[in-house]
């Protein structure tokens, strides 16, 4: 049986030191569909859409911009792996040497 050699790609976890309150962010495939990336700061709201579906744009803005002070080094880079994480599943990897049609672009 093949081994599935496709790295998992942790979520960012944030949390507010003064409440508590744990934010974990990551992608879900139907997210990524509907909501193209065009700006950072939008990514890291879509980032939200996983587990927190009520937190508004506008609180988002307010975490990225006043709570961090804009991204920390990294976040960017591992924003962009947990978009594209969806489609590196879906891309087949090794499973698609062995598919049972072609695609051709």
């Amino acid at each position: 049986m093949a081994e599935n050699t496709a790295e998992k790609i942790n979520p960012i976890k944030l949390t507010d030191n003064e409440s508590g309150t744990v934010y974990t962010l990551e992608f879900d495939i139907n997210d990524v569909a509907r909501f193209p990336m065009t700006k950072l700061p939008e990514l890291f709201f879509y980032a939200f859409r996983m587990h927190h579906k009520n937190v508004s744009r506008e609180k988002t803005d307010r975490i990225l911009f006043d709570d961090l002070g804009g991204m920390p080094d990294g976040m960017a880079e591992r924003l962009g792996l947990l978009y594209s994480a969806p489609f590196e599943a879906l891309s087949g990897g090794e499973k698609g040497k062995n598919g049972k049609m072609t695609v051709e672009f």
